[in-house]
């Protein structure tokens, strides 16, 4: 035979008394021809027809290099209409038996060399027709009356799939800061997602003592937040990323129209967070209806006296019971503790507490602004030791997180792989994630002052390109040359609040040599 078709010739040698020869004819073609001569099954021609497509498409080599600036169809695709169905499961080996009827099929090569078949969906055709024709995607939403996040996921699917190709993200390192090196790879380098941690409201039903900032701002209007995710979309697709809104403040559920809020931030086709207080079972339902949290982060500040002592009476219970209420929904959970001289004892004894009871607990540095200021900050003497503590009790404890920049150090040290820090790039300020304030204004990080516009005057993405942002972006100098920079860069807002200039000097608290 001159075919490879692996599964028609499984057919045929069950069928056929002995090889025949064929000639100068493809097997689709014989098989056309002959298959009633032989008593084969009718479907085996069209078989062949789709196995040879595959078998071909294998052996070609294809452009398959990401775009620059748009989607685009996979070059390699081809859809096939064939007259009978379950083709498909047939060459994947799931059945023996087609059923007369049309049935369109799409096969494409993928990057890593696989050839893809699968039968053509309706969810498919449309991705593709939205690619292949430019269509705008809010235009097209209305028109089949869908959501952007339907059509978000929807080409999303068919991105992972590759059958189209899309443009690598622009959220880069600057190369000339930023170097690869043995420990280090390129991953770290740049990301595919990016975050706006918005602080929707100042108002807070709690007053805690190491709050940053209590300032009063003005929070937006309604429609100059809807037009802020418009703006945050527009800068995902302009730097082919996925974007995520992360709700905050003040206490985000306070915000007058905040259900209302998140529905639209669904709709825009984003991940969505709060970092927030408890609230009742009915808040955490409605929002889930719309669309399922990807997390909710609530405070604890060590064991329940000095928690109290820092959050007001009574608060530690609130945050348990809260705990397992969004174990019972189903939702991720995570603790977040500020790391101060007063509670660095308690930071084991609370996550053994929170052993079976939340999803991960972190911890953060005490960035010592604002109402911070009054508070002390761990000691960095014996501040790798405590870290070394906090690593290996978290080998034993599954909701213990690792997420201090410094951890790499001790990593190294140790010839362990180095993970992302902080933000899985090291310092993430300015660079996988901006701050947006009540009040329209933007910095790089919401723990210390680090303005860097306005949206009322800019847009997210001219923020972001503009100097004050690069300026925290790059981080400290005194960082140039570091081989675990892009895991790292120490914590801008630690520095600031020890009175440093965090563009000249050091983490106070690192310790790698």
């Amino acid at each position: 035979m001159s075919s490879d078709c692996c599964r028609c010739r499984q057919f045929l040698a069950q069928m056929l008394p002995a090889e025949i020869d064929m000639g100068d004819q493809e097997l689709p073609d014989w098989l056309a021809c002959h298959a009633g001569e032989y008593g084969l099954p009718p479907f085996l021609s069209e078989l062949a027809r789709l196995e040879t497509l595959v078998d071909t498409m294998a052996e070609d080599e294809y452009d398959l290099t990401p775009p620059t600036k748009a989607r685009v169809v996979n070059p390699s695709l081809q859809m096939v209409q064939f007259p009978w169905r379950n083709l498909v499961a047939i060459l994947a080996g799931r059945d023996d038996v087609a059923r007369p009827g049309e049935q369109l099929v799409l096969v494409w090569k993928q990057s890593g060399g696989a050839v893809r078949y699968k039968n053509a969906e309706a969810q498919d055709l449309l991705a593709l027709k939205l690619i292949d024709d430019s269509v705008d995607l809010a235009q097209a939403a209305q028109e089949h009356q869908v959501s952007l996040a339907y059509l978000d996921t929807m080409l999303e699917r068919a991105a992972q799939e590759e059958m189209i190709l899309v443009p690598v993200t622009t959220i880069r390192r600057d190369a000339t800061i930023f170097k690869e090196s043995e420990l280090t790879p390129a991953s770290y380098l740049s990301s595919n997602a990016f975050t706006l941690q918005w602080h929707i409201t100042q108002a807070c039903d709690l007053h805690c003592k190491h709050c940053y900032d209590r300032s009063s701002r003005r929070a937006v209007a309604f429609d100059q937040a809807l037009a802020v995710l418009e703006d945050f979309r527009s800068f995902c697709q302009q730097h082919h990323v996925y974007g995520q809104v992360t709700f905050t403040g003040g206490n985000p559920l306070l915000y007058p129209r905040f259900a209302e809020l998140y529905r639209a931030a669904a709709e825009h086709g984003f991940q969505l967070a709060i970092l927030g207080n408890p609230v009742e079972k009915a808040v955490l339902e409605e929002l889930q209806d719309i669309q399922p949290l990807e997390f909710y982060q609530v405070s604890l500040e060590g064991l329940a006296s000095h928690n109290d002592h820092i959050r007001g009476a009574g608060h530690f219970q609130r945050v348990v019971d809260f705990l397992a209420l969004l174990k019972g929904l189903g939702i991720y959970s995570m603790v977040m503790l500020t790391l101060t001289r007063e509670n660095q004892d308690q930071v084991l004894p609370l996550a053994d507490f929170l052993r079976d009871k939340v999803d991960l607990f972190n911890f953060n540095r005490l960035a010592m602004v604002g109402e911070g200021a009054r508070l002390l900050s761990a000691p960095s003497q014996g501040y790798e030791e405590f870290l070394r503590s906090y690593d290996e009790a978290s080998a034993h404890n599954p909701c213990m997180g690792l997420k201090d920049n410094h951890l790499n150090t001790l990593f190294v040290r140790q010839g362990r792989e180095v993970f992302g820090g902080c933000t899985g790039y090291g310092c993430g300020a300015a660079f996988n994630f901006l701050s947006l304030l009540a009040d329209g204004e933007v910095h790089a990080c919401r723990k210390f002052p680090s303005y860097i516009g306005n949206i009322s005057d800019s847009s997210l993405t001219e923020i972001y390109h503009a100097e004050a942002a690069r300026r925290y972006r790059a981080g400290s100098r005194a960082c140039d040359g570091c081989s675990i920079r892009a895991v790292c860069g120490g914590c801008l807002a630690v520095t600031h609040g020890m009175g440093l200039n965090i563009f000249a000097d050091k983490d106070p608290y690192c310790f790698f040599d």
